[in-house]
């Protein structure tokens, strides 16, 4: 770290002098009583983009979302142990996709702690489970340092959550110093142990090289497909994807399915496979006499670099290793779109759709569980573009992430895409979109259901469930209505069920520079 500033301030100023300095100029927010100083801040210290939330889970996804398109992480304000509480699920989802955020929480003062008054609860306790780095700032004077070692453990590759505590006399107290900018920290290097051996592995039809995190760049998938072409090997992206980036021109890398019986389907013909920035596929749950373990009996399977390794480096030198260096990559995809589908919308031809309306340059940002499963071939001809998965499993995601990229790209067009049941659980979001005016195309699938958990009942061993277990993954009774809902939160609506709608639809929402919602009835 580089040496602290000496201008006097109070914490909660050294705080955000110290954010600023390290890059972190976004600040997803929902802040209460004991948070008010850093608001207050931010009207006399310039360079902060303040974003309000109406739920801490809407700011918590804002950041993966945010971290994922820019590399560097946005700051989040939640008010003391209930408002992190409220932002666990999306904080969970972005620790699984390496993103790296800094969260605030405030915290009572150190004298009213020991009153136990209602709102005064375990903050670091709730935090740890969902950070990599908790800490609580215990003098005014060491906030601004605090500050800068929790943008240091967010910026620790891939990226990780940081969790600091304020106690709110920290805050207001004078005597804080801001820190100046930090050394970030340089990835882990690969394993050159296991270079000889990974070579070794791919070697033809029977091999597989599995990729996730930055080895999905388009830079690196080009070096995949080289490798793929020289070697013979197969290429697989992990089910969950951070980011990755697909369409014309780039090389197309399929996905480890999610359904378990397509999955061993998939991988048992692979005797070798190699990781890098990728885990041994695993199922999502466990089912009754079925393994958890997706790859073939005896499969080896060499670790060449972990997930926070340097991805490029690891893949650069088996490239050269395999002597792939000068050949042609495999798998580049040309520019193909679907026909024009007519009638009634179906997962078939809603893919189709989706495939067409694909802007140059966009982000996909894909909650659609169920009703997505068939995109990803119908797409991969589309033009250039970025797609980002839910990586936690924990829904209620793609909304809040899909702010969060936006705010990261203003240039760049958001489609995000997900059910019903998925978007209630952060329907706030759509207000966030409407007051920042945000360039977000909301496609809702509308199945009236928890569709996902139909399928789960099957797949657990549980035969002919009667009513009262499926009315539990009904959404009906009311039956929602997102037109009215997202017309309420000040983000235009429409509702489709033909294709043609849905075609019309979907060239007015990306055409129009600011937020929209398409409900798909299904």
């Amino acid at each position: 770290m580089t040496d602290s500033k000496t201008t006097p301030m109070n914490g909660a100023e050294s705080l955000v002098t110290t954010l600023l300095a390290n890059g972190v100029n976004v600040c997803f927010t929902n802040p209460g009583t004991s948070e008010m100083h850093f608001v207050a801040a931010l009207d006399h210290i310039p360079g902060m983009r303040s974003i309000l939330a109406l739920q801490e889970g809407v700011a918590t996804g804002a950041a993966d979302g945010y971290y994922r398109m820019t590399g560097k992480p946005a700051s989040t304000l939640l008010h003391l142990g209930p408002g992190l509480a409220n932002g666990l699920s999306n904080l969970h989802n972005a620790k699984k996709a390496g993103s790296g955020v800094v969260n605030i929480i405030g915290e009572h003062a150190s004298t009213h702690i020991e009153l136990d008054a209602p709102l005064t609860s375990d903050i670091e306790g709730i935090a740890r489970p969902v950070s990599h780095w908790v800490h609580t700032s215990k003098s005014v004077a060491t906030v601004g340092a605090d500050a800068a070692r929790a943008v240091q453990s967010a910026m620790t590759a891939p990226g990780q959550i940081a969790s600091l505590i304020l106690p709110s006399d920290t805050a207001w107290n004078e005597g804080g110093v801001a820190h100046g900018a930090i050394d970030l920290p340089a990835p882990a290097p690969f394993d050159e142990s296991q270079l000889e051996a990974a070579v070794s592995a791919l070697d033809g039809p029977e091999t597989l090289l599995l990729l996730g995190g930055t080895a999905l760049t388009e830079a690196n998938l080009e070096i995949a497909g080289r490798i793929a072409a020289k070697t013979g090997c197969a290429l697989l992206s992990e089910w969950s994807n951070a980011r990755l980036e697909r369409g014309a021109g780039r090389v197309f890398i399929g996905r480890v399915p999610y359904p378990i019986d397509i999955a061993l389907k998939v991988l048992e013909p692979f005797k070798q496979i190699v990781l890098i920035g990728a885990r041994a596929p695993i199922g999502f749950f466990a089912y009754p006499n079925k393994p958890a373990i997706l790859t073939r009996e005896g499969a080896e399977i060499t670790t060449l670099a972990a997930a926070g390794a340097d991805l490029g480096g690891a893949l650069t030198a088996l490239c050269a290793a395999a002597g792939a260096t000068d050949t042609d990559p495999a798998h580049v995809v040309t520019a193909a779109q679907p026909e024009r589908p007519t009638g009634r919308i179906n997962l078939d031809n809603l893919a189709a759709l989706i495939a067409r309306a694909i802007p140059e340059d966009g982000i996909i940002v894909d909650e659609s569980v169920t009703s997505g499963r068939a995109f990803s071939p119908a797409t991969k001809g589309a033009p250039r573009h970025t797609w980002l998965n839910n990586c936690g499993g924990s829904i209620g995601y793609g909304m809040p992430a899909a702010i969060g990229a936006a705010v990261a790209c203003p240039d760049r067009k958001v489609m995000c895409m997900t059910g019903d049941g998925s978007a209630m659980y952060t329907v706030q979001s759509l207000w966030t979109m409407a007051r920042e005016k945000l360039d977000i195309t909301v496609l809702i699938f509308a199945n009236r259901s928890y569709q996902i958990l139909r399928g789960e009942l099957t797949n657990v061993g549980v035969q002919n469930a009667g009513p009262r277990a499926m009315d539990m993954l009904s959404l009906e009774r009311p039956t929602l209505d997102w037109v009215q809902m997202s017309h309420s939160m000040g983000v235009p609506a429409v509702r489709v069920s033909e294709c043609e709608e849905l075609e019309a639809a979907l060239q007015d929402g990306l055409e129009s520079g600011g937020p929209n919602l398409i409900e798909i009835v299904l």
